[in-house]
């Protein structure tokens, strides 16, 4: 593989009710291990997270709660010698994202089952970083990577103007499947669980909530009538442009919901 192991790796990867460390849960783990030898061993396993499963968090995985009603849940599974937890002791991790996503997740299960996922004295590879640092998302990587030259007027604000519309020009070619209508593309590369572009509100379970921030996944119903100061605040600081009305109308009493529209009232 073109890794020299001093001890096991695991390579795995999560399936969660959503991406809340607190709030929400594992469904399914599968891991891949692979000993300093060459030997490897598969594991794929499914737990009952004893929360519903959003139907957003389903549309993303395919999972749903009638798929895992019979497995067990995960603290059931994560303690013991031949556990989750002993499992993963004194191995290397590997992954996608797993630094900010997968890692958090599994060590917060396994504290809620009484075990402790320890990365202080291991090596963790995460091939999403790896993949930032040698293809930099910033406006040269793009230019270099789409348009195959160096942004020789980087930082130069008319420069950087013609670089990007050579950028979007060689994506609209190499992607053909793209929208060719700046509103069609606009909703194109929006995340749908994202209500406004910053992604400071999000939709979960249905409903509009904050996702930045003390009040992360808190929906506005429930703003609205604990901490109304707190949607005026974000009013007044411009937090969510092109979503404002979603706070103006909480604060009236109105809520959207997922099905009936973004001015919709729950």
């Amino acid at each position: 593989m073109g890794l020299k192991l001093e001890r096991p790796l695991i390579v795995f990867d999560l399936e969660t009710t959503g991406v809340d460390t607190q709030r929400d849960r594992i469904i399914e783990l599968a891991a891949l291990k692979i000993w300093p030898d060459g030997e490897r061993e598969e594991k794929v396993r499914r737990f009952n997270p004893g929360i519903p499963i959003p139907k957003e968090a389903t549309a993303v995985h395919g999972i749903t709660d009638a798929d895992v009603k019979d497995e067990p849940p995960f603290d059931k599974v994560a303690r013991g010698s031949r556990g989750i937890a002993s499992y993963f002791t004194g191995c290397d991790l590997a992954g996608y994202n797993v630094i900010n996503f997968d890692i958090p997740m599994l060590a917060a299960e396994f504290k809620r089952a009484g075990e402790k996922l320890d990365v202080a004295e291991i090596s963790v590879v995460d091939s999403f970083r790896i993949f930032k640092i040698r293809e930099p998302r910033d406006l040269s990587g793009a230019l270099r990577f789409y348009c195959g030259q160096e942004h020789a007027e980087a930082h130069s604000a008319m420069g950087d103007v013609k670089a990007t519309l050579s950028v979007l020009e060689a994506q609209l070619n190499r992607y053909r499947d793209l929208p060719s209508t700046p509103r069609e593309l606009d909703n194109a590369v929006r995340d749908p669980e994202e209500v406004d572009r910053r992604g400071k509100l999000k939709w979960i379970d249905g409903e509009v909530a904050v996702n930045f921030g003390r009040h992360k996944s808190k929906t506005l119903k429930y703003l609205a009538r604990e901490e109304p100061d707190y949607l005026r605040w974000m009013i007044d600081n411009g937090v969510v442009e092109d979503a404002v009305h979603h706070l103006h109308d909480a604060l009236l009493g109105h809520f959207a919901t997922r099905e009936n529209g973004p001015r919709g009232q729950a």
